[in-house]
C-alpha cells in the first residue's frame, strides 16, 4: 500500500461526484502502527473561482488550475491511484499559505 509523502501530487479517487483528480498530500506519512492509514488532501481544479483560498502553483505534471484549500479531506490511502510528481518547497508554501488562511492559523 502506498505510503504519501508531503508535497506529493497524487490522482485521487474521490467519488462519484468529486471524480478523480490530482491531490495535493498536505499531511505528514504514517509513521507507527497504530495510525489511521489517512492521508489530508489539497483537491487541484481546473475550475477557478478567483477565491482567496486557491492557489495556482503551476507544474509540469498538472493541467492549469489551481488547488482549493476549502476542498481540504482526509482520505484513506486505498484511494491513492498513483503519484504524479512531487511540489519543491517554495509550491508547498504557496499552498500552505492559502490552507492556513482557510483554517484561521
Amino acid at each position: 500500500m502506498a505510503n504519501p509523502l508531503r508535497g506529493e501530487v497524487w490522482l485521487v479517487d474521490l467519488g462519484m461526484v468529486a471524480k478523480i483528480r490530482p491531490c495535493l498530500i498536505f499531511s505528514v506519512p504514517v509513521a507507527v502502527p497504530n495510525d489511521r492509514v489517512l492521508a489530508t488532501v489539497v483537491a487541484h481544479t481546473t475550475s477557478a473561482r478567483g477565491s482567496g483560498f486557491e492557489v495556482a502553483v503551476p507544474a509540469r505534471f498538472l493541467k492549469p488550475g489551481v488547488f482549493d484549500s476549502q476542498n481540504l479531506v482526509s482520505i484513506p490511502h486505498a484511494k491513492l491511484v498513483r503519484r504524479l510528481g512531487v511540489l519543491s518547497p517554495d509550491q508547498m508554501d504557496a499552498v500552505s499559505v492559502v490552507v492556513r488562511k482557510w483554517l484561521g492559523l
